[in-house]
């Protein structure tokens, strides 16, 4: 049996304000086997953000483990943990978060362009996945000329331009409207039948219901 993508062993996250030590993560346990469609639900200041900056390897946590395909990331300058960010996650955020002033396809190419991809393959890879994600006729289309739900297309292809081992999604419906956030939710879906592993992070336990398995978090523990 293969060893979980995921494992997160007794992790705490304590931030130091000066004055008092306040634990953002309170002994987390966790795994997440390749293929699994995790939600993590909880309201805001429950440590949804701080569990998503870890696994996404852009914080490290206090205390406790953290293996990335079987790998602590301990092990790991931040140079190391800025190769695996590269390599092994894609992101999508809740803004966006695209270039503006840059058309669909220079935004999903981007992420090839800091693996040293040349521009050719970059443009091609990045083509397949747009029109794989419907967005073949938007290639040449700046943010500003896309719909809120044709923008959060562009920035899952934009995540899954490197195949990544996995995609974290940060409250990827939190700015649409309700028929935009229910296709993005059916994408991922679909990106999840085909084998890819997703954790997404909200506070719509409704949203949540998308995923084949939830975990909730308050005050810094999974409490179910």
């Amino acid at each position: 049996m293969s060893a979980p993508l995921i494992e997160l062993d007794g992790v705490r996250r304590v931030y130091d304000t000066g004055r008092v030590q306040v634990a953002a993560l309170d002994r987390i346990d966790l795994q997440v086997a390749s293929g699994d469609f995790l939600a993590v639900v909880g309201p805001s200041g429950s440590g949804k953000s701080t569990l998503m900056h870890i696994l996404g390897c852009l914080d490290r946590p206090t205390t406790g483990r953290y293996r990335l395909g079987g790998v602590d990331i301990a092990d790991f300058d931040d140079d190391g943990l800025a190769e695996v960010r590269s390599r092994t996650i894609g992101f999508v955020f809740q803004d966006y978060s695209l270039l503006p002033g840059t058309s669909a396809l220079e935004n999903v190419a981007a992420p090839l362009l800091y693996q040293g991809v040349p521009r050719k393959e970059r443009l091609a890879r990045a083509t397949a996945v747009l029109e794989r994600l419907g967005l073949g006729d938007r290639l040449d289309h700046e943010p500003t000329e896309l719909s809120g739900g044709q923008q959060q297309r562009v920035g899952i292809a934009r995540a899954l331009v490197t195949n990544p081992a996995l995609i974290l999604a940060d409250e990827p419906t939190g700015n649409l409207d309700s028929a935009s956030g229910a296709e993005v939710i059916q994408l991922m879906q679909g990106l999840n039948r085909s084998g890819r592993t997703i954790i997404m992070i909200t506070h719509d336990a409704e949203v949540a219901q998308g995923a084949t398995r939830q975990v909730h978090l308050r005050d810094g523990r999974i409490v179910a």
